[in-house]
């Protein structure tokens, strides 16, 4: 790509290549947005139907924060927030130059992403930074005061380490400075995520300063979202792909499917982007889309993941193209998860449907491992709450319990053959000292990760034929595998 030109705002006004171009004059856009968590979903999705919006609105351009790692900063900085957004249907790729994102930042201490969110221009914040970031615990859904993180911010001094601790510390600044109320927007995926982050904010709030607490609960609107498209990670074959296919060079695009749903609640106290003309859905209320979504999306791409490891799928794709994992996962979906929704206006079978023919979208190749992280943040959500719905109706559970049994499988680091590999998981130290102290016997290694209240909360833990049913499983998948452990399941 040496000879290929850097994408950035000088190129545009030359180029004649196949990429779509924004169309608006960047140069009038300013910031009302601040972003945290600029990965690459952000930039498939929110920034992709902010950048929709820009023709009309333009005081609606976004300022990301990355809160940890500087890579997406200085891969895009030098294209002057620019990126290519690839959508891939099977053989065919689309291409556009996304420009909703003004600057980014990326700084120790996170003082300069405090002093965004506190600008007078800033209306709305919104997040994609992972359920673990929330620094909930998982069974309680409370903040939990023992993360190092939130130790260290409700100990004072500048900026901020923790994501609660960085809004509260710039909702602290805009009250102090007399600024307007402000929306901040979860779109991460989680139940009734507007929610929990005003939970979360509360909490942090309290512990030093009630009266900061009620003035952020009376001037601060935490609306739920629903989002939903599929995102891999870009690797450099990708970038070179980009390169060929749009002549120019991108050090950072984002690869995504074509299908991309955003349900947002209707409820913003400084006004937003007229988000309806880019295809989101503003309703008042979002709950049953984010069951539908973690439950059968979510659920179920976890549960391909974890099989299709165990299966020596590396991909997504390739999971779903295995007949017997396919089958097994629809028959979840259709017999286990979706008895437990209500969603009006939808029709859950061709939603269904949907899913496995994107799941199959051989263009993508969302990695398995990719999904398998952080597992003990995402179960609770996509898995454990289906169950529990399940118990409180007398009804089985089968698959659902074999897809908890080969997570725990997952995050005893052992592969296929016995080698070890690292488990990405914020428990994943535990996991090991777990793994050390018990295994070979994969009994003792099951039983004691399912003590864990902390994931699976006080009722299934003390629930005996929930643990007998995942014990069972787990020790047919760590004797013979899932295939085997797949044929063994019965309605």
């Amino acid at each position: 790509m040496s000879d290929t030109k850097r994408l950035s705002n000088g190129m545009l006004a030359g180029y004649a290549g196949s990429a779509k171009l924004p169309d608006y004059d960047r140069q009038r856009i300013s910031p009302g947005i601040v972003h945290l968590g600029i990965g690459a979903f952000h930039r498939a999705h929110q920034a992709v139907y902010v950048d929709d919006c820009l023709r009309v609105e333009p005081h609606w351009g976004i300022v990301g924060a990355s809160l940890r790692r500087a890579d997406t900063r200085d891969a895009l900085t030098p294209q002057d927030g620019l990126y290519t957004l690839a959508v891939r249907d099977g053989e065919e790729t689309r291409t556009r130059i996304v420009g909703s994102v003004c600057d980014i930042i990326c700084e120790t201490g996170n003082e300069p992403v405090i002093a965004a969110i506190a600008s007078e221009s800033t209306r709305i914040v919104t997040l994609t930074v992972t359920e673990k970031a929330y620094c909930r615990d998982p069974a309680t859904g409370d903040l939990d005061l023992d993360h190092p993180d939130i130790r260290a911010d409700l100990a004072g001094g500048p900026g901020a380490k923790s994501v609660p601790g960085v809004l509260v510390a710039a909702l602290a600044e805009r009250r102090d400075r007399g600024l307007p109320p402000i929306t901040v927007v979860s779109c991460d995926n989680l139940p009734a995520n507007g929610r929990t982050l005003a939970g979360v904010v509360a909490q942090f709030a309290g512990e030093n300063h009630p009266q900061l607490a009620s003035w952020i609960e009376t001037n601060v609107a935490f609306p739920s979202t629903m989002v939903d498209r599929i995102v891999p990670a870009t690797t450099d074959e990708d970038r070179v792909g980009i390169a060929a296919l749009t002549g120019y060079e991108d050090a950072w695009p984002v690869i995504t499917e074509p299908f991309s749903q955003w349900v947002v609640e209707d409820r913003f106290v400084a006004g937003r982007p007229a988000l309806e003309i880019a295809g989101a859905l503003m309703t008042q209320d979002v709950l049953p889309f984010e069951e539908m979504k973690l439950r059968l999306l979510n659920g179920s791409h976890s549960t391909l993941a974890y099989l299709g490891l165990q299966s020596g799928q590396q991909t997504v794709s390739d999971a779903v193209a295995d007949p017997m994992l396919r089958s097994f996962v629809e028959t979840m979906m259709r017999t286990e998860i979706l008895p437990t929704l209500d969603v009006p206006g939808v029709d859950l079978d061709a939603y269904i449907g949907s899913l496995l023919d994107r799941f199959a979208n051989t263009a993508l190749k969302h990695r398995t491992m990719q999904i398998a992280m952080d597992g003990s943040q995402k179960i609770p959500q996509r898995l454990l709450g289906t169950i529990r719905d399940r118990v409180v109706a007398g009804l089985p559970h089968n698959r659902l319990d074999l897809a908890v049994a080969a997570w725990i499988r997952h995050v005893s680091g052992a592969g296929l053959g016995g080698e070890a590999y690292e488990v990405d998981d914020p428990m994943a130290a535990l996991f090991a000292q777990i793994a050390r102290d018990t295994l070979p016997d994969a009994s003792a290694f099951g039983s004691t990760v399912l003590d864990q209240e902390a994931i699976f909360g006080a009722d299934l833990t003390s629930d005996q034929p929930f643990r007998t049913a995942v014990l069972t499983h787990l020790l047919t998948l760590f004797n013979s595998g899932a295939q085997a452990a797949m044929r063994t399941v019965r309605a």
